[in-house]
């Protein structure tokens, strides 16, 4: 497998070296409660070329003929640059300064990523998480790489960087399609019935007015399928006795916030090929996120073949990381890289 966002490098190493998110691309209903599993054959799918990015027009729907995963968003909750750091008279701060330049890698939203499926229907499009900045990554990203649908969200937890973003969802169910069904544990449910209460229960809107429609599928901490793809939940602590939701979908593991991974979770994690997770700050570990020492030590015990962080702050500056963790590849043996809002990873399911 070849991580990719321009023309394909060699290996994950030369991920430093990628062009900025614009270059020419190659890359080969009420609420419902859904607790049930099927079963699930993976299918290996070679990348092939196809149409640069460059070519995408207004209204264009762009195929693909690989799963691939974009990164709409590799930031923390409040993202980066941070606008305390633009405006401090006294103290410069190197990374957000970079981040205000148009197509700098340390310019982060809330994290998200999309999980795009070729069908023959068309591509089928899964959110995991739907934050704050949601609506200004889809601006940015879905116009680029020609994506008009929202099949489904899928939720991690029940923080304002996962779930800020509901609300803008009016935009797809008011012009582009019927509803969205939206996939949450039952404790964050309950939390969206207090946060987004005219969402949950529509009878409390005035009429005439336009809300998200919205279907809550709750599922739990086992297996589910999301249009024919096989969700299998990944329970992670993210802070003392609150607990997240990762995934693995495929051979992909997403753990995107997480401060301890509990042991009957490590057997799910076994064979990954792909290992997306928390790592906040170069130093040390938050009480409720790793740090990038701790996220190393885990991707050490978890073996991954490649690994990409995410949820990064503004300590973290995108090339000076990934100059460092590329001679862990000759150290060690490790595939590891920070991502970057846009990055387009190919997959196999």
């Amino acid at each position: 497998m070849i991580l990719t966002h321009g023309p394909f490098p060699s290996t994950l190493t030369r991920l430093t070296s990628l062009s900025n998110p614009n270059h020419p691309l190659s890359i080969s209903v009420v609420s419902r409660y859904y607790y049930g599993t099927t079963h699930f054959t993976p299918t290996i799918i070679s990348a092939a070329p196809r149409n640069s990015i460059s070519s995408v027009q207004k209204g264009d729907q762009v195929s693909i003929e690989q799963p691939e995963i974009i990164f709409m968003g590799t930031g923390t909750s409040e993202g980066i640059p941070r606008v305390s750091c633009l405006t401090d008279p006294l103290k410069n701060c190197p990374v957000c300064t970079k981040a205000v330049e148009p197509g700098n890698k340390n310019r982060r939203l809330n994290t998200s990523i999309l999980i795009r499926v070729p069908k023959p229907s068309g591509v089928c499009n899964i959110l995991i998480d739907a934050g704050k900045f949601f609506y200004q990554s889809a601006l940015r990203w879905f116009p680029t790489y020609g994506i008009r649908t929202l099949d489904a969200v899928v939720i991690t937890h029940s923080h304002a960087d996962a779930i800020g973003g509901l609300d803008d969802l009016r935009d797809w169910t008011n012009n582009v399609q019927p509803h969205i069904p939206i996939y949450v544990a039952e404790r964050d449910f309950e939390v969206m019935k207090k946060t987004h209460y005219y969402l949950v229960d529509t009878s409390v809107v005035t009429p005439g007015a336009a809300v998200s429609e919205l279907l809550f599928d709750i599922i739990h901490e086992k297996p589910f399928i999301v249009h024919d793809l096989k969700f299998t939940p990944l329970p992670v602590w993210h802070g003392r006795n609150y607990r997240s939701l990762g995934f693995r979908f495929g051979n992909v593991c997403y753990i995107s916030d997480v401060s301890e991974i509990p042991d009957e979770t490590y057997p799910l994690l076994r064979d990954c090929e792909i290992l997306i997770m928390d790592a906040l700050r170069p130093d040390r570990s938050s009480s409720t996120h790793f740090g990038l020492p701790k996220a190393l030590e885990e991707v050490r015990k978890i073996k991954p073949k490649r690994t990409l962080f995410t949820g990064m702050m503004h300590l973290m500056d995108h090339e000076k990381v990934n100059e460092g963790l590329l001679k862990l590849k000759e150290t060690e043996g490790l595939d590891v890289q920070l991502s970057y809002d846009g990055l387009r990873v190919p997959i196999n399911l």
